[in-house]
């Protein structure tokens, strides 16, 4: 007789309830056969039921899906290979699937061994050895059977309904927002760009605490960088509610944000120890200006090696709000490793009160091991404890709060939820270098330095941000650092088993010559207390960096240096795009300044230039507006520096051009004129502009001013200049 054994499919969702009946011939061998044939019979009317009450989840669900979810199930309809059904024994026998064919089939197969193929009953079944669907089936059940266990395989719709379901959020149509509901624990990994609003509970991006009742906080995770990861820490106000109030308390917030239809979906998800969170597109004249290039309109997408890998959940509420989740492995997020959290949780001991004065820390390491994620997580941690954090920028090639070859003197007092170039604002006190490297000058470098440490108050702690130069006469300059502002806190990031540089101990330091300053000779350590010597001393913390691809240079699109610093200046100019929503205006749109030549001085930092030259250098360049203390008178022509000065800048600007009949500088810059009209100097530096804002300028119909391909390298000085760092000099060869 022919008997229906209705089996569930391996890939399929239980809420779907897309059970399929398998068709086969049933030997009748003894009445243990018929017992089991009852048995048989009762499980499928208990499959039955199940199916019924599935369908009518399936009915349900299918209500509430989105359509994205609902082409994947049609997909799923039209599927022609069947699922494994998962085993309850610890060994696999191979069945024979034929769903195409009706039950009254009398088609007989077996296994290729010859031996009597079982079902999950132990009914013998018959069939042929030469069946083209048993050796489908085989192959099909190689790939997922490991040593007679089956292999916890999803299919890719599975997979998609299960990451959909791993985040209870809904989308408010109406108003273009998305109320995500996480329990305590529960993290999510993303990429994109949002306007988070913690309404009830409390939740950690980046080391920084946002709870209820502040203020929205944009969070940017581009593909450049690591991504951000929103972490749920519950609810633990000091408050009288019960867990019960408090659930109804979070009721109610959904509800308030949410229409009626969403909100019955969610509101289920809600309990006292939930953490509500509003997402929001964010679109500001920085994302807007960003986007509106050709090669920068996935900038806030996600990676190659992200898109390769699949890592990327395409939940419709996240994605209309501007947010990608990612799945493992790419969700990892921010690696910590032992020694990272430990340095980390000293810092913050040291400003809680377990330290004598307020903490000078300096972080340094070599490139690419981490420094500058390791200051953005200690100071979100550390405005958790106070108002503000003084942060000395000492690095030229990768600054956190200005362009490329800026020194600068910031008080951060929010906190920094994404890339430097997602966050650059106009620091208290500024100095143009002009390089993104000091080995040319580092005198220069050092006093620059000196200038803006006087600025500082004392009053909060303060982070110095090195450079990647950590050997040579960068050591010898990191050595200098510590001694000239009395560091108090050493943080020395390192990886792999050796380390890259001298770890800078107090040990090393009484013995270690700086570029300007000299340890202390036996006879000034005998007149020195012991007390003095302590306060003297630092605290070393050494950081093992263990995240994928430390040490090495990223490779990938926006993660090389020159790349990131074309970003900066980029957010730099956007500043000056209208707030509002339209349409983007290139820099010579921008009606621009008339700045006399007789009342600011030129001067070129990084080489020297014949004066009578100096105007061809400056058409189309980059400028630094400085603000000397002299005021400075000329002649007629151009005012030209005989040496470099150390003196406050106030920002950038382009010269669009030079007006040599009315001796006139056109200059464009985002500065407002308030602040413009005491720049009395005008800078020249080694950097230079993107190529975005020259080649891509939207509205020229002739040739594009400043750029032309008529251009020989095979003349001599035509190209850079390359410096060979790694070069020993003369007297660090032995002899």
């Amino acid at each position: 007789m022919v008997v229906g054994r209705p089996t569930h499919c391996a890939g399929c969702c239980p809420a779907q309830g897309l059970c399929r009946f398998l068709t086969m011939k049933v030997k009748k061998v003894s009445s243990q056969a018929q017992h089991e044939q009852r048995n048989t019979s009762k499980h499928r009317d208990k499959l039955n039921r199940r199916k019924k009450t599935l369908t009518e989840l399936k009915k349900t669900s299918l209500l509430n899906a989105s359509t994205s979810t609902a082409k994947l199930e049609q997909l799923i309809t039209k599927r022609e290979k069947p699922r494994l059904k998962r085993l309850k024994k610890l060994y696999a026998k191979p069945v024979t699937v034929n769903p195409d064919k009706s039950s009254s089939s009398e088609e007989k197969v077996k296994n290729t061994s010859g031996a009597l193929a079982h079902t999950n009953g132990d009914t013998e079944l018959e069939g042929s050895s030469d069946s083209e669907d048993l050796q489908e089936w085989d192959a099909y059940a190689n790939s997922v059977l490991q040593n007679g266990m089956e292999s916890s395989t999803l299919s890719d719709t599975d997979q998609v309904e299960k990451d959909e379901l791993q985040y209870h959020v809904q989308l408010d149509h109406t108003q273009n927002r998305a109320v995500l509901v996480m329990q305590q624990g529960q993290t999510l990994c993303f990429r994109g760009k949002c306007l988070l609003t913690c309404l009830y509970g409390r939740v950690e991006v980046l080391g920084f605490t946002i709870e209820e009742g502040q203020q929205p906080y944009p969070l940017f995770s581009p593909p450049s960088h690591c991504p951000l990861t929103i972490s749920a820490l519950g609810n633990n106000s000091p408050s009288n509610k019960n867990k019960k109030e408090g659930r109804l308390e979070a009721k109610a917030i959904v509800r308030k944000y949410l229409p009626l239809e969403p909100c019955k979906r969610l509101i289920n998800e809600v309990n006292s120890d939930s953490c509500v969170v509003l997402l929001e597109p964010l679109d500001t004249p920085l994302t807007r200006f960003l986007t509106s290039f050709t090669e920068l309109n996935e900038i806030f997408g996600i990676n190659s090696w992200e898109l390769k890998s699949q890592a990327a959940i395409y939940h419709p509420a996240l994605s209309a709000v501007g947010v990608t989740a990612l799945r493992e492995p790419c969700a990892q997020g921010l690696v910590m490793s032992p020694s990272y959290k430990e340095a980390l949780s000293s810092l913050l001991s040291a400003w809680a009160g377990e330290f004598d004065r307020c903490p000078i820390i300096l972080v340094c390491g070599a490139k690419n091991s981490g420094k500058s994620t390791f200051m953005r997580h200690l100071i979100n941690s550390l405005l958790n404890q106070t108002t503000s954090v003084e942060y000395l920028e000492c690095d030229l090639g990768q600054t956190e709060f200005t362009p490329a070859g800026c020194l600068s003197l910031n008080t951060v007092t929010e906190p920094l939820l994404g890339p430097p170039f997602t966050h650059l604002r106009d620091p208290e006190h500024m100095v143009y270098y002009g390089q993104t490297e000091c080995q040319n000058d580092i005198d220069r470098y050092l006093e620059s330095l000196k200038s803006l440490w006087c600025h500082c108050s004392g009053e909060s702690p303060v982070i110095l941000n090195t450079m990647g130069w950590v050997k040579g006469q960068g050591l010898q300059i990191l050595t200098d650092l510590i001694r000239l502002f009395s560091v108090t806190h050493v943080v020395q990031l390192t990886y792999g088993d050796v380390p890259q540089s001298y770890l800078l101990t107090p040990d090393f330091l009484r013995t270690a010559h700086g570029w300007q300053t000299h340890p202390p000779t036996p006879s000034t350590l005998t007149e020195v207390s012991a007390s003095d010597l302590a306060l003297r001393s630092h605290v070393f913390l050494q950081i093992v960096s263990e995240f994928e691809g430390a040490g090495t240079a990223g490779e990938m699109r926006f993660q090389r240096s020159n790349e990131l610093r074309d970003l900066a200046l980029l957010s730099y100019f956007s500043k000056m795009q209208s707030p509002e929503p339209g349409p983007m205006r290139p820099l010579h749109c921008f009606i621009p300044y008339q700045v006399p030549q007789s009342s600011v001085a030129i001067g070129v930092v990084h080489c020297e230039v014949a004066p009578n030259h100096i105007l061809y250098t400056a058409n189309a360049s980059l400028v630094g507006l400085c603000c000397l203390s002299e005021k400075v008178t000329g002649r007629g022509g151009p005012v030209v520096l005989s040496q470099t000065p150390i003196c406050q800048c106030v920002g950038l600007g382009v010269v669009r051009g030079v007006d040599m009949a009315r001796g006139l500088y056109l200059l464009v810059t985002p500065v407002p004129p308030s602040v413009l009209k005491h720049v009395n100097c005008l800078l020249l530096g080694q950097i230079t502009l993107p190529k975005e804002l020259l080649t891509m300028q939207h509205g020229v119909e002739a040739e594009l001013p400043y750029v032309t391909t008529d251009y020989s390298f095979e003349v001599t000085g035509a190209g850079k200049l390359h410096i060979h760092k790694g070069l020993l000099r003369r007297c660090f060869i032995k002899s």
